[in-house]
């Protein structure tokens, strides 16, 4: 799928909120092991496209190192991101808090949704937002 120009966006992220997106695709990838290249999983049939899924992950390590993802660390970095992007992090992050709702730590998943969320909701109006969500992409 490809994505429309007009929502493109040059975000800036912080180190943490990085690693963050890095863990939560590497679990939507885990996910996947053993299975087709897309499909759904899970109780909510959730869809990924696996291949979008790994074109992000690779851009996320043209940006970031492997330290500084799997650390949290380092210095603010721009990456150019589409709302299409953006969406399946979200999506992955909702199928995340859903899988790991009955675990220990699911207080700081919730915490490290909001996060990443707020860093990445806010380049995109709410218009845009609409607009994306009646495409149906």
């Amino acid at each position: 799928m490809t994505s429309d120009r007009s929502t493109q966006r040059c975000v800036v992220l912080p180190a943490a909120a990085a690693a963050a997106i890095d863990q939560i695709l590497g679990i939507v990838l885990d996910s996947f092991m053993g299975g087709g290249s897309g499909g759904s999983f899970g109780a909510f049939d959730w869809s990924f496209d696996i291949e979008r899924v790994v074109m992000l992950s690779e851009r996320l390590r043209d940006v970031w190192t492997e330290e500084e993802l799997r650390r949290g660390e380092g210095e603010d970095r721009e990456i150019s991101l589409s709302i299409e992007d953006v969406a399946l992090v979200l999506d992955g992050m909702a199928y995340t808090e859903v899988a790991s709702a009955d675990l220990p730590w699911i207080d700081m998943v919730r915490w490290t949704s909001d996060f990443v969320t707020a860093q990445l909701r806010s380049p995109w109006t709410d218009d845009e937002w609409n607009t994306f969500a009646k495409r149906g992409v």
